[in-house]
């Protein structure tokens, strides 16, 4: 009989599970770091969505608001102007001219509607006229002022609108 000396193998391999199980525990505990990590991202870049569609809904109710208040303006505008050219007092030209500068300080700008092409969008048509020296649905004349308010129509124009020369009954019935 041989007497083999004893072998260190029962704690080296005690170790070795040991080694084996914290690593298989570090392996689960990185899935779910990287787990947790990903729904934070997630998680943020909905945070910054939403605070992104807050604000530009904020934004837009803001800018509605202005162009109520503004639309209200450009009507007082309008008969400021009109008194203005009927008396000879400075003192209302010159409220008439400060306002004129403040629509256009916040965004409000008058539309260029003579000779352009009709847009119901931008204009409302009053009356068709036969104009012959204009092609049928151009804007032959502007009778109130259209504006703009941060490239949207505010208000629209109200134009006269050529049409196309009536053609004369030759009085040949068939």
């Amino acid at each position: 009989m041989s007497s083999d000396p004893p072998t260190p193998k029962p704690k080296r391999q005690k170790y070795e599970e040991k080694i084996a199980e914290l690593e298989k525990q570090l392996a689960e505990e990185r899935t779910l770091a990287e787990t947790y990590l990903t729904q934070l991202r997630y998680t943020k870049a909905d945070l910054d969505n939403i605070q992104k569609q807050s604000q530009k809904r904020i934004e837009d109710a803001i800018d509605r608001s202005n162009a109520r208040i503004l639309s209200q303006l450009i009507t007082l505008a309008d008969e400021l102007g009109i008194v203005a050219a009927d008396s000879k007092n400075e003192g209302v030209a010159m409220i008439h001219c400060k306002l004129l500068k403040l629509l256009e300080a916040e965004d409000v700008r008058p539309m260029e509607v003579s000779g352009k092409h009709f847009d119901p969008y931008k204009h409302e048509a009053v009356v068709e006229v036969e104009a012959c020296g204009c092609p049928p649905g151009t804007v032959v004349e502007e009778i109130r002022r259209g504006y703009t308010y941060k490239d949207k129509v505010l208000r629209a124009a109200m134009v006269k609108v050529a049409r196309a020369p009536s053609k004369q009954e030759d009085g040949n019935d068939v």
